[in-house]
C-alpha cells in the first residue's frame, strides 16, 4: 500500500544521501540471500483489492476521507484519490480450503467498506475503470492529501516537462492531455500475491510473465474511458501512459516506462530485478526521517525493513513485480506480486482469476523446470498486451511455437495445467471446480466482464437514450449484481431505465449530457459549407473554432437564415462570405463541470437553445435544449427555485449579439435541436 512517510528529493545532496541508502539496501538483500536468511519451504498466497466510491448518481464520490474517519478495520487504507479505497488481506498457506477462505474474507471486507461508503451517503464499485468518470474528477482538488501522493506528482510532472498526452486506439480513439498523475486514479486491480522461495524465484517469475497474456485474456473488465470503447483492458494501456515520464523526442532510444512487462527473461536471482529498476528508473522520493543502516540492524540480529529500496520499488510499477517482506514468523520472504488482474466484476469472479493464476504458475513449475526453453520472451510480452486490448478475441503463440487462438488455449491446455497445479498443492477439490469452473463457463460463453459492459451499451443504444444513461445504466446494473454475487457470465445485459438517469438531477454536471461528435468550421471558411452542415447533419448550430480547438465562435440557424435572406444576392465577387461575417462571436459557453440545472438557467437568462462546453479555452463539446428534452420539466423547476446569486461557472459576461435567439413563448424557436446520434 505504500510508505506515506516520505518526501520529495529538494536538493542533490538529499538525492546522494538517499541513494547510498538504496545501494545499502541493495548490499544488505544480497547479504542474506548469499547467507540463506530467507523464508523457504512454505507458500503462502495474498491479496489487495482496489476500489472505487460512487454516489446515487452512479458517479465517481469524493468521500473516502468521510468513510476512512468511522473505519475501525487496520485493512481499510486510503488510495491516490478521494473516490478511491484498498484493502489488504490476511496472507494464508497455499493449501486445503485457502481460496474459499480467500472469498469469504473478501466479501466480508467488501461489505464493511460497503456500509461505511453508504453510511457516507455513497456506494462501492468493483470495476477496472469507472465506465462515468469523467476528467473533471481527476482534478489535484480530489487527490487524497498525503504527502506520498503530492511529492509523487510533483517530481513526475517535473520529470515530464510539462502535460502528458494520452492516446489510446480501440474500436473509439481517445487523444487527452492531462497535467497531473491523477489519471492513474481511473484504475483499480485486484493484485494477487505468491510467496515463494529465494532459489526457485527466476523459475516462477518466467512463468508468472509467460502466462500473463492467457489469464488477462480471461479476466478483463475495463473496455471504456471517458465514454469511448477503447481495450478490453485499457486499464494497461492508461496506467502505462499516466506515470510515463519519458521524451517523445528520444524516439531512438530504448527508454522503459515506469510501468512495463520488463525486457527479458530472469537469469537467476531477484537481484537482477532490483538492480535493473534501480539503474534504469530514477530515484523519485525519499524518506522523511532517518533511515536504518541494514547492516546494523542485521548485525544486532534484527531482519532489515529495507526502506529505501522498498520505497524506490513501490515508484517502478512492473505488471509481475518483485516484493521483499518479513512475515509474521520474523523472518524475511520474497514474493511475487501479480498487477495484472482487473478489480472486480464479483468477489468469486476475482478469486476464480487468483485461482487460474495460482494454479497456472503452481502447474507450470510442475512441467517445466525452465519455462524460456520453450517460449520467447517477446511472445510473452505480445501475448500479454494483445490480451489487453482484444481479450479472448485474440490468438496466442503458446510454449514451443504454437499459435493458438486464446478461448482454446485457455479451454484445452491453461485450465488443465491450472488444475494440476492446484491438486498438487493440496487445494480442496471442491475449491478446484467451483473455481476453474467459473473460469471455463466465462471462456466458453466468451462473456467476460468487458463482453458484458459493451454488449449492454450497444443493446441500450438500439432502446435509445444518451450515453451518459447508458454508461450510467451499466454502473447501476453492475453494483446491483456485484451484490447479489453471481459471477459474469451469468448476468444479463444492463438494461435503460428512467430512473438512472433522472435520479437527483441537481448534481449531474454537463459533461454527464454534453454532445461531443462536433460539426465545426473554421471562421475564414464559406457560409454556405455552414448551411450545408446544416442540412445534411440536422443540426441547427455549427461551432467556429481554430486550428488549436479553441471556441471563436457559433452560427446557429436563424443567424444563417437571417444572412442568406439579406446578403446572398448582393454577393457579386464569387469568392463567398466568410463565417467570421455571420458568426456569433462571443457566445456564452460553460464548463464540463458545471451543474446541468446552472446550464439550463443560462440558456433561459440569455434565451439562447445551445452552449459550447470549453475547458481552458479549447472547445469539447456543445450541450442543447435535445439533451434535455427529457428531463427538462424537473430541472426548470428545480433551476428556478435556485439563489439568483448563485455562480454560473465558466458563463461568458457577454450577452448575445442584438437579433440572434429571440426566444417563443416557452423555448426557443427550434424544436427540432441538435439532435446527435450518440
Amino acid at each position: 500500500m505504500g510508505d506515506h512517510n516520505v518526501a520529495r528529493l529538494q536538493d542533490d545532496a538529499a538525492l546522494r544521501r538517499f541513494t547510498r541508502q538504496l545501494i545499502e539496501d541493495v548490499r544488505a538483500l544480497e547479504h542474506m540471500l548469499d547467507q540463506q536468511m530467507f523464508e523457504t519451504g512454505i507458500t503462502r498466497i495474498g491479496a489487495e483489492q482496489e476500489l472505487f466510491l460512487v454516489d446515487h448518481q452512479w458517479q465517481p464520490a469524493p468521500i473516502a476521507e468521510e468513510v476512512l474517519a468511522t473505519n475501525t478495520e487496520e485493512r481499510l487504507v486510503s488510495e491516490l484519490t478521494r473516490f478511491n479505497l484498498e484493502f489488504n488481506m490476511n496472507p494464508r498457506v497455499f493449501e486445503g480450503t485457502c481460496l474459499s477462505e480467500m472469498e469469504q474474507e473478501l466479501n466480508e471486507l467488501l461489505d464493511h467498506t460497503r456500509a461505511l461508503a453508504q453510511g457516507a451517503g455513497g456506494d462501492i464499485a468493483m470495476v477496472g475503470i469507472l465506465p462515468t468518470i469523467h476528467l473533471s474528477d481527476l482534478s489535484m482538488d480530489n487527490m487524497m492529501p498525503k504527502p506520498r501522493y503530492y511529492a509523487l506528482n510533483d517530481t513526475i510532472c517535473n520529470l515530464r516537462g510539462g502535460p502528458a498526452q494520452f492516446q489510446i486506439r480501440g474500436m473509439d480513439e481517445l487523444f487527452v492531455k492531462h497535467d497531473s498523475i491523477m489519471l492513474e486514479g481511473c484504475n483499480t486491480s485486484f493484485q494477487t500475491h505468491f510467496q515463494v522461495s529465494p532459489h526457485e524465484f527466476a523459475k516462477y517469475y518466467n512463468i508468472a510473465q509467460a502466462v500473463a497474456g492467457p489469464v488477462l485474456a480471461a479476466a478483463v473488465n475495463s473496455p471504456v474511458l471517458f465514454g469511448k470503447r477503447l481495450w478490453q483492458e485499457t486499464r494497461i494501456a492508461l496506467f502505462e501512459q499516466a506515470v510515463d515520464t519519458r521524451s517523445s523526442n528520444l524516439y531512438l532510444r530504448e527508454m522503459s516506462p515506469r510501468v512495463h512487462f520488463g525486457s527479458e527473461w530472469m537469469r537467476e536471482s531477484v537481484m537482477e530485478l532490483f538492480r535493473e529498476d534501480i539503474a534504469r528508473f530514477r530515484v523519485l522520493l525519499g524518506a522523511e526521517d532517518r533511515l536504518d543502516d541494514p547492516f546494523d540492524v542485521l548485525q544486532a540480529g534484527g531482519i532489515p525493513k529495507l526502506r529505501a529500496l522498498m520505497l524506490h520499488n513501490g515508484t517502478v510499477y512492473r505488471w509481475n513485480r518483485a516484493c521483499y517482506g518479513i512475515s509474521d514468523t520474523g523472518k524475511p520472504h520474497l514474493r511475487i506480486e501479480n498487477r495484472v488482474l482487473p478489480s472486480g466484476p464479483t468477489a468469486v469472479d476475482e478469486v476464480a482469476n487468483a485461482a487460474l493464476w495460482f494454479g497456472l504458475v503452481s502447474g507450470l513449475a510442475m512441467t517445466y523446470d525452465d519455462i524460456t526453453q520453450h517460449m520467447d520472451f517477446d511472445h510473452a510480452k505480445y501475448n500479454f498486451v494483445s490480451a489487453a486490448r482484444l481479450g479472448l478475441n485474440t490468438a496466442m503463440t503458446w510454449l514451443d511455437g504454437t499459435r493458438i487462438p486464446a478461448t482454446t488455449l485457455l479451454l484445452d491446455h491453461i485450465l488443465p495445467l491450472a488444475q494440476q497445479g492446484l491438486a498438487h498443492a493440496g487445494i480442496d477439490t471442491g475449491d478446484i471446480d467451483r473455481y476453474l469452473n467459473i473460469i471455463r463457463e466465462r471462456v466458453a460463453s466468451q462473456h467476460t466482464g468487458s463482453q458484458w459492459m459493451l454488449h449492454s451499451l450497444n443493446s441500450m443504444k438500439r432502446e435509445g437514450g444518451s450515453r451518459s444513461d447508458r454508461l450510467t445504466a451499466v454502473v447501476s446494473s453492475m453494483i446491483e449484481q456485484q451484490q447479489e454475487g453471481q459471477p459474469v457470465h451469468m448476468w444479463p445485459p444492463a438494461r435503460l431505465e428512467r430512473h438512472t438517469s433522472m435520479r437527483n438531477m441537481q448534481k449531474t454536471r454537463v459533461e454527464h449530457f454534453m454532445s461531443t461528435d462536433l460539426f465545426t468550421v473554421n471562421e475564414n471558411e464559406l457560409v454556405e459549407l455552414v448551411a450545408c452542415l446544416m442540412d445534411w447533419r440536422r443540426i441547427r448550430h455549427v461551432v467556429v473554432e481554430d486550428l488549436e480547438h479553441r471556441l471563436v465562435g457559433l452560427v446557429s440557424h436563424r443567424n444563417l437564415i437571417r444572412y442568406l435572406s439579406r446578403y446572398q444576392s448582393q454577393e457579386e465577387d464569387g469568392v463567398g462570405t466568410p463565417v467570421k461575417e455571420i458568426m456569433i462571436t462571443k457566445p456564452i459557453s460553460v464548463a464540463p463541470e458545471t451543474l446541468t440545472a446552472d446550464a439550463l438557467a443560462l440558456m433561459r437568462q440569455h434565451k439562447v437553445s445551445a452552449l459550447p462546453v470549453v475547458s481552458e479555452g479549447q472547445l469539447l463539446g456543445m450541450i442543447t435544449e435535445y439533451d434535455f428534452m427529457k428531463i427538462a420539466d424537473e430541472l426548470l423547476e428545480d433551476s428556478m427555485q435556485r439563489p439568483a446569486e448563485a455562480p454560473l461557472v465558466a458563463a461568458s459576461s457577454e450577452a448575445m449579439p442584438a437579433g440572434d435567439g429571440e426566444p417563443s413563448p416557452a423555448l426557443p424557436e427550434d424544436l427540432n435541436v441538435d439532435h446527435p446520434e450518440d
